[in-house]
């Protein structure tokens, strides 16, 4: 019924939640930028990175029926479900141009890097999920975990608040959470007003690209048993 708007309608919601609770209430610091294009821009990647992890958990569970019966790559099971949420991604930034228009908010030269740090969040959605979809087919109980994981990584991640908050000696520890750089370079990219900490954020793609890496080679150590154990 809703169409393309199911892709706005949880963004939406949650930036006007955000917007009054820590923007209007608590008057957090949003770097300069109005703090629905500030929770907005950093809702993007968190809701593909979510979705990924709540789709690709799922995917080699749910499609039991094709692994007993045929073979094929495994891998194309979580890799689909990251994928599929990039038309999501398109949506709402077309919907966040609308809104920098609406503010007269005019991005800078950094905007030539956001296909870099949408590849840094596809990155970190397999990564993780691959640790995730593999082991819930032994634990069933991931599936039931990965919703409560989401809910708390959100609020490690500078969404409703700018990780210029974060004390200095703890920076490189934050930038341990993989999605920490791909926040802040959404921020950056898309709004420019303050540079991020790169340090940082080379320690959060370090993460990723490790996790991708690890996850890999767990997923292939256990994927011939995937069709038994199911």
């Amino acid at each position: 019924m809703l169409g393309i708007w199911w892709a706005l309608l949880r963004p939406l919601i949650s930036v006007v939640v955000f917007t009054l609770i820590f923007g209007e209430v608590a008057k957090l610091d949003s770097d300069g930028i109005p703090y629905p294009l500030f929770s907005f821009a950093a809702m993007i990647p968190w809701l593909y990175f979510s979705g990924s992890l709540t789709g690709s958990s799922q995917s080699l569970v749910s499609g039991s029926s094709l692994l007993t019966k045929v073979y094929f790559p495994r891998l194309i099971l979580p890799l689909s479900k990251v994928f599929v949420g990039l038309i999501d991604v398109a949506i709402q930034l077309v919907f966040l141009a609308f809104m920098m228009c609406w503010y007269r908010v005019t991005p800078n030269w950094g905007i030539l890097l956001l296909p870099v740090f949408i590849v840094l969040c596809t990155v970190a959605g397999v990564s993780v999920g691959l640790w995730l979809t593999a082991a819930n087919v032994k634990y069933r109980d991931i599936t039931h975990v990965v919703p409560f994981l989401a809910q708390t990584w959100m609020w490690i991640t500078p969404i409703v608040y700018s990780s210029s908050m974060i004390p200095e000696e703890w920076r490189l520890v934050y930038g341990l959470n993989p999605m920490v750089g791909v926040v802040e370079g959404f921020r950056w990219a898309l709004l420019g007003k303050v540079s991020p900490d790169w340090t940082m954020m080379a320690v959060s793609t370090a993460v990723s690209f490790a996790l991708l890496f690890g996850g890999l080679i767990y997923f292939r150590k256990t994927e011939a048993t995937f069709a038994d154990v199911i």
